[in-house]
């Protein structure tokens, strides 16, 4: 295929497409075009030299940073040695479960090709963060934050900050993912990690017995008397992070796309996959530079010492470097009521607009008829046939080598199967290809109930749920009446404590195939996730758009992908990749006006 450039004519026409594709659609809503590089570079965010996976030779990558209902196209170039998919963590890829990035619904990227992913943020706002889904690829990073901003005409609950500021913490180790996924294939642990990374640098040297010299570390420039807004999510890989600011109060203000009741804290806890902005106004005296620490949770500090992130916030008028012991982290080790209590104190704002101009709190979820209730248990890792899996409900997650959409989109058989079970098994556990059989527009509640050892956090594509109860113990029926009906938070990861159960309401409203998964990157790994199938039985481009033009194909369907042309994947740029997607837009929107 010989390489693309455009001319004049096609420029035009591109003018042509824009202009029609706005007069047919809903509204114009504005186009954001990037695209993404993904290769491997040699980082040493530990003192330890190390391959890393980087965005345009970022790492982290850029920042997705977009506005309500904007359409984003996003080209992404494998350099890597192994197939690809980023997957947009809490984008609910409304009408487009095509985009979601994921092995349940998109073939992966061949190494040397080049795939354009086409979304719209549509009806939200909020923090996220995208991430590879495939092959353990996140412990090396190939992570960046996603912004998702009001639109101009809709009031935010607080003063226009005077910064945008995001963070990614997580654990760290200094093998690769290569190396991480085969200790897990061998039946192994993997130990304890070798550090925190905040924006995939190491810890400043605030002790210099447990802190080696020569480490870059993160530093963030305020200015004295201003108001920031700090986006923190937790991108590791199963370590549950305490996040604080020395001297500084924490005064949340969103997560994960819903306001919420402002309160201040002096520090929060952040469990893997979770995201949250801060309000934090810098109205220390700048005597020294202060402390950014992000710290593992539910440990022996003692033993975890060298397990802990340090950054600095530095006022322009700062009279000298940080000094002296970090903030103290919660002394509960052994307790975690403490961190319970706090996530049971974030409380959805019901009287501030969201993505709308109407207020959060009018979709009046708590009055709302339950039709179908999943109670979903997981175990420690156990073995089954003969391999250590982690699962749910007894079924160990088998992902198929046709995507399920695609597999249902060619009407293939046995694929996968719709019996997912509703409770615990009780036989012996089994890998499976089990799906949930989501009924749209049904009122799905989800009981998580944990039985491992440690926290671990769920999440759930295409949604946002709400959380509405978490308690220690085994939950029954009689669990309902400690249930929060009015302001408990919507988003789109919960965390569960171990011995214990957490809640969540949700509308199936979005049409597609959604991931429900550990977020903790060892489990999921090993099985501990499966798919929700929500399908509109009057098929209609209104609530799931046709498969895009560009769709991979591999597994049953592998005889249908054609060859790419690696010096035309190379070539695409701006003006081609704009000019491809206003086609597939315009034929889209044709074709569904004339539906």
């Amino acid at each position: 295929m010989a390489s693309f450039s455009c001319s004049t004519w096609c420029s035009q026409m591109t003018l042509i497409c824009i202009f029609l594709f706005m007069r047919l659609s809903s509204a114009g809503d504005p186009f954001k075009f990037l695209n993404f590089e993904v290769s491997y570079i040699d980082a040493s965010p530990l003192g330890v030299s190390q391959q890393v996976i980087a965005i345009n030779g970022k790492f982290p990558g850029p920042t997705l940073n977009v506005t309500t209902n904007d359409n984003v196209v996003v080209n992404v170039r494998n350099k890597l040695d192994e197939e690809l998919l980023l997957h947009w963590s809490g984008v609910q890829q409304k009408k487009t479960s095509w985009q979601d990035g994921l092995p349940g619904t998109n073939c992966p990227i061949p190494p040397k090709w080049n795939w354009t992913y086409q979304f719209q943020v549509k009806d939200q706002i909020g923090s996220f963060f995208y991430f590879p889904s495939l092959n353990f690829q996140r412990a090396s990073g190939g992570f960046g934050g996603i912004t998702i901003n009001n639109r101009d005409e809709i009031p935010i609950p607080f003063n226009f900050p005077d910064g945008d500021i995001t963070i990614m913490i997580g654990d760290w180790y200094t093998r690769n993912h290569t190396s991480l996924r085969s200790t897990l294939l061998a039946g192994k642990d993997l130990g304890k990690p070798d550090g925190v990374l905040i924006n995939g640098k190491g810890p400043y040297r605030y002790n210099d017995t447990i802190v080696p010299d020569g480490i870059d570390y993160e530093t963030i420039t305020v200015h004295p008397g201003k108001t920031y807004r700090i986006r923190v999510s937790n991108v590791g890989i199963s370590t549950s992070l305490n996040f604080r600011i020395q001297n500084h109060n924490l005064l949340l203000a969103e997560a994960e796309g819903s306001y919420t009741v402002q309160q201040n804290y002096t520090s929060l806890d952040i469990h893997v996959g979770q995201s949250y902005s801060f309000l934090v106004t810098m109205d220390q005296n700048a005597s020294s530079d202060y402390y950014i620490v992000a710290s593992a949770r539910f440990v022996n500090q003692s033993q975890w010492q060298r397990v802990t992130g340090v950054g600095i916030l530095t006022y322009t008028n700062s009279k000298g470097k940080a000094h002296g012991p970090l903030p103290a982290p919660p002394q509960d080790e052994f307790d975690k009521t403490y961190s319970m209590n706090q996530a049971r104190s974030i409380r959805w704002n019901v009287t501030a607009s969201g993505a709308r101009p109407n207020p959060q709190g009018s979709f009046r979820y708590g009055s709302i008829n339950v039709t179908e209730i999943y109670v979903i248990q997981n175990k420690p890792p156990t073995t089954v046939d003969g391999k250590r899996r982690t699962t749910l409900n007894g079924v160990s997650f088998v992902n198929p080598k046709t995507p399920i959409r695609l597999a249902d989109q060619y009407k293939l058989k046995g694929v996968y199967k719709l019996d997912f079970p509703t409770a615990p098994l009780t036989g012996p556990p089994k890998m499976e290809t089990s799906v949930i059989n989501g009924t749209f527009r049904g009122f799905m509640e989800v009981i998580f109930q944990n039985n491992d050892t440690k926290v671990h956090t769920y999440h759930m594509s295409g949604y946002a749920f709400f959380v509405v109860g978490m308690d220690y113990g085994v939950w029954s029926n009689n669990s309902r009446g400690t249930y929060n009906k009015w302001d408990g938070i919507a988003r789109t990861t919960t965390q569960v404590f171990p011995g214990a159960w957490t809640a969540i309401l949700v509308s199936l409203d979005n049409v597609g195939i959604w991931n429900l998964r550990t977020e903790n990157l060892d489990s999921w790994y090993l099985g501990q996730e499966t798919y929700i199938k929500v399908v509109n039985p009057e098929p209609t481009n209104k609530t799931e758009l046709p498969i895009p033009d560009n769709a991979l194909f591999c597994g049953q369907l592998n005889k249908l992908q054609k060859p790419q042309d690696i010096s035309y994947a190379t070539s695409i740029k701006g003006n081609a990749s704009k000019f491809s997607y206003m086609l597939l837009l315009l034929v889209s929107t044709i074709f569904a006006v004339f539906q």
